[in-house]
């Protein structure tokens, strides 16, 4: 999975500061690549509340 906070309709916004990316991967530059188990790890850590779940909600294309 990619994830690109400039893709996401909701960059700029109160979203940002409840997203898991924020939180654990605010450091990145630029696009990240996680792979399937690093998804379901992070998933399984939002489903007990230890990290916030992924807020990412892509543009539609040519937005």
């Amino acid at each position: 999975m990619r994830i690109d906070c400039d893709e996401c309709v909701m960059q700029h916004t109160a979203a940002c500061l409840d997203c898991v990316v924020g939180h654990l991967l605010r450091d990145a530059l630029g696009p990240i690549e996680v792979d399937r188990e690093q998804a379901a790890a992070l998933e399984a850590l939002a489903d007990v509340g230890l990290v916030p779940q992924l807020r990412l909600v892509r543009r539609a294309v040519g937005e």
